[in-house]
């Protein structure tokens, strides 16, 4: 478990080193807010490092908002780590800026040679929504329009890059449903392409934190949610699909049975074995605000994705 005394920690994202280590990136505000939804404009990236997914040495931040005027001046939210060709990590993010109105949300990337030090790429943002399949400027949910959360991974065919992103469809009600996965590709991690979603709007207002992998053979989208007509099934969801890149029919999503949990995330041990661990929302009837131990899972064409003992 990951806890901080004088911090919220809660969406968050993995990497290993060439050691072994495992690294979390998490997103983190200061207790002193007194109130846990202020937490989301005061967010900065936090760092952790781990041989066990259990025991963590906190490390200095990955990640803070840019100095104003900028894209990014307001807060940085969930991402996702890649390592490159050219062996140097490429951090993925969310960058946020307030237009009066509501949050603008833009995809940028940051780079470092070691997991530690972050020097952003650019003054600008990297991926920006496609009016012509996504809600571009509009108040879509308490956010703003949706584009945010990206989750990058290399092409199963060697073909690039994909990138996920939770997307608003263009025309549709979010809080009705109108949450997508946005979709972009890239040839080499700093040009993308921004493409029709990977998903047709299907109950779910917003798809958070999105991440495909294949556990037991079988390809896994995974996401979360709390808003739409669909969520009062459950929060975190899995969707089987035909390969990483889908397309995902969310006729087929089921909920995962993790209870309390939020933003959870697909985890390798060191034995290659998948855990799930998301972050702990509610203790005693209050926000909680830290990382949960991992869990071990399974998937079956029966049960889904599935917590063990």
């Amino acid at each position: 478990m990951l806890r901080l005394p004088d911090h919220w920690l809660w969406d968050s994202w993995y990497t290993t080193d060439d050691d072994g280590r495992h690294h979390v990136f998490f997103l983190r505000a200061s207790r002193a807010l007194l109130d846990p939804e202020r937490r989301h404009r005061r967010a900065s990236i936090g760092h952790a490092v781990s041989a066990d997914l259990r025991h963590w040495e906190l490390t200095a931040d990955a990640l803070v908002p840019a100095d104003a005027p900028a894209w990014d001046d307001l807060a940085t939210w969930t991402g996702s780590v890649v390592r490159g060709p050219d062996r140097r990590w490429y951090l993925f993010y969310t960058g946020v800026r307030d237009d009066g109105d509501h949050v603008v949300q833009r995809i940028g990337l940051a780079i470092s040679e070691d997991l530690r030090t972050w020097h952003r790429f650019g003054e600008k943002p990297l991926v920006e929504p496609d009016p012509t399949w996504y809600e571009h400027c509009g108040r879509a949910d308490w956010a703003g329009e949706a584009w945010r959360d990206p989750w990058v991974f290399p092409s199963p065919d060697g073909d690039g890059w994909h990138m996920l992103v939770t997307a608003h469809a263009k025309g549709e009600d979010p809080l009705r449903g109108g949450g997508v996965i946005g979709h972009a590709r890239s040839s080499d991690l700093l040009t993308w392409r921004v493409e029709p979603p990977l998903t047709r709007p299907d109950g779910f207002g917003h798809l958070e934190v999105p991440q495909v992998a294949v556990v037991d053979g079988q390809p896994l989208l995974l996401f979360c949610s709390n808003v739409g007509e669909r969520v009062a099934a459950g929060k975190v969801w899995v969707v089987p699909g035909p390969s990483v890149t889908g397309p995902w029919d969310l006729s087929l999503a089921r909920p995962v049975a993790c209870p309390g949990w939020y933003a959870a995330r697909l985890v390798r041990d060191g034995d290659f074995r998948w855990h799930l661990i998301g972050f702990v929302e509610e203790r005693d009837g209050v926000f909680a605000g830290e990382l949960a131990d991992p869990v071990p899972v399974r998937y079956t064409e029966a049960g889904g994705l599935e917590l063990l003992p």
